[in-house]
């Protein structure tokens, strides 16, 4: 069977540009159409973007010319890492013309009948796409910082049950795309608020967290705090966690709980899942965003300095790669899901 053709909303940003360097040699798809805003459509890739990827910039894709932003593109799936001022409308446009959204946006993260979909974590919130009247059907993966939590929130919640967490956030700067932050700010600093941040990394891991109940998601019951600030790092969102658990458990327990840690996409084998979702560091000084960012090609998150706290139960930090994980590289995994374990609702086949 030939690779599924997909389409690239928003490829000239930094999500649309990690789309197409993770896409160019996926084993299932094969990116027929790219699009970007009006100022770009019409244009060559090569000619209307700024390519920063470490991978060269194909000779292919940079010959493609990029389509406006409406439902005529090539393919079956869209993978849509369009700016949320944006995005809501053009992503229910595709979907009523019957094409999978996989999204990056926020727009449609906490719609009732729209899975957020972190793979290893809640498979079964697939179950939810039914209720979309739609031809087409939306998922959503996280905000970036909230993916990496919520992969090290799961086996804990799971064995001993998560009564409440606080969370300090230090977040790279592709996190805010594009040309992102002015140097003049970032340089010498740290900058103490990311707009919108704190809200997504208190509500979304409740939905991410919660348990289906007669077709709908009931969000957990977990107490929240966030804490966000952007510093001078690239890559890779480390985040200072403490959490208070509903049952006691030793250090050992916890460190079992992630380094044992699966889920349906290893037990799967999908092309984009990490053979170890969770990595452990005993080193006192990791894990490191220029040291353990690129883990399992950028898709594992990266754990380290357990230890008690003294106002809640433990404390310990969270790596992962924000612009793979937290954003492009889960969205394909979800992709991945979708097709394996849901052919048949959603009218695809893996080739081969």
């Amino acid at each position: 069977m030939p690779k599924i053709p997909v389409a690239i909303l928003g490829a000239t940003g930094s999500v649309g540009q990690k789309f197409i360097e993770r896409l160019i040699h996926h084993p299932w798809f094969e990116i027929t159409a790219l699009a970007a805003s009006d100022r770009s459509a019409g244009k060559r890739y090569r000619d209307a973007v700024n390519w920063f990827q470490q991978t060269p910039l194909p000779p292919s894709i940079g010959e493609m010319v990029i389509h406006p932003c409406k439902p005529h593109l090539e393919g079956k799936i869209v993978f849509s890492g369009l700016d949320s001022r944006v995005a809501g409308e053009i992503e229910t446009a595709f979907a009523q013309a019957g094409y999978l959204v996989i999204s990056n946006s926020r727009n449609h993260r906490l719609d009732a009948d729209v899975p957020l979909l972190l793979p290893e974590v809640n498979p079964d919130h697939l179950a939810v796409l039914d209720q979309q009247q739609t031809p087409g059907k939306i998922v959503t993966n996280s905000n970036c910082s909230t993916m990496g939590l919520v992969m090290a929130l799961k086996p804990l919640h799971d064995q001993f049950g998560v009564k409440a967490v606080h969370v300090v956030t230090l977040q790279a700067l592709s996190g805010a795309g594009y040309p992102g932050v002015a140097s003049l700010d970032i340089l010498d600093n740290v900058i103490p608020y990311i707009g919108g941040e704190e809200d997504k990394i208190e509500t979304e891991p409740l939905k991410m967290l919660g348990h289906l109940q007669n077709g709908s998601i009931q969000p957990a019951h977990i107490q929240i705090s966030a804490a966000c600030n952007r510093v001078a790092v690239v890559d890779g969102h480390l985040e200072c966690v403490s959490i208070q658990l509903k049952t006691a458990a030793t250090k050992a327990q916890l460190i079992e709980a992630w380094t044992t840690f699966r889920g349906l996409p290893q037990e799967l084998e999908l092309p984009s899942a990490p053979r170890q979702p969770l990595h452990y560091f005993h080193e006192d000084k990791y894990p490191q965003p220029k040291l353990h960012r690129q883990i399992e090609d950028g898709m594992a998150v990266s754990i380290g300095r357990l230890r008690e706290c003294p106002v809640l139960d433990w404390k310990f930090v969270v790596l992962s790669h924000n612009t793979v994980r937290g954003a492009a590289g889960c969205a394909i995994l979800n992709a991945e899901l979708i097709i394996k374990t849901r052919r048949d609702s959603v009218g695809l086949s893996i080739p081969g």
